[in-house]
């Protein structure tokens, strides 16, 4: 590998020979690990963590397949160096379901058909249910905004549209967001 390339891509900085002792609270649980300085959230999830399902498609923050909750706020875990999150609640898609029974949003997902090949879907439910806390009954402009970054090449959108409009009618209150 090129000297000027970090072990996950993209350009190599001064502190990747560094190593980075993370703490975080992830899905609920303090997660502590050594990891390099360069490790992005996403690889930190995934790689140190074994929490494969935010997915990593471009790695350059503009598909939204690794939207993550960073203290309740949707991230792309691809831009956010894990040593950014130190001290900070992370929520992936594996924190919604609770045993076997599906978040509303899995379940409306999966109801609408508004999955196909799944990619994407993390990162869409991991953004609507940010959406959702924030607005529960979201204008056409707040859904918009809310679910803005989030690419779908499959479905198309009005499958994914419809079925977090459904999650919304029965959304709980307060919203049920791990």
């Amino acid at each position: 590998m090129p000297e000027n390339v970090s072990e996950h891509g993209g350009a190599a900085s001064p502190a990747d020979d560094s190593i980075w002792h993370w703490r975080c609270k992830v899905n609920g649980q303090i997660i502590e690990r050594d990891l390099p300085a360069s490790t992005t959230l996403l690889h930190a999830l995934r790689d140190h963590c074994s929490l494969t399902g935010t997915k990593g498609a471009c790695e350059e923050g503009e598909c939204g397949s690794c939207t993550v909750l960073l203290d309740g706020a949707p991230v792309n875990s691809c831009l956010v160096l894990a040593a950014q999150t130190q001290d900070c609640q992370v929520t992936t898609i594996e924190a919604m379901a609770s045993g076997r029974k599906l978040h509303i949003l899995q379940d409306k997902f999966l109801a609408a058909g508004a999955a196909q090949c799944g990619y994407c879907t993390p990162g869409l439910i991991m953004a609507a249910a940010a959406l959702l806390k924030q607005h529960p009954d979201p204008t056409p402009d707040e859904f918009l905004q809310g679910m803005e970054g989030n690419i779908c090449r499959c479905t198309g959108y009005k499958a994914i549209s419809e079925a977090i409009r459904q999650a919304a009618q029965e959304w709980p209150t307060p919203p049920e967001v791990p």
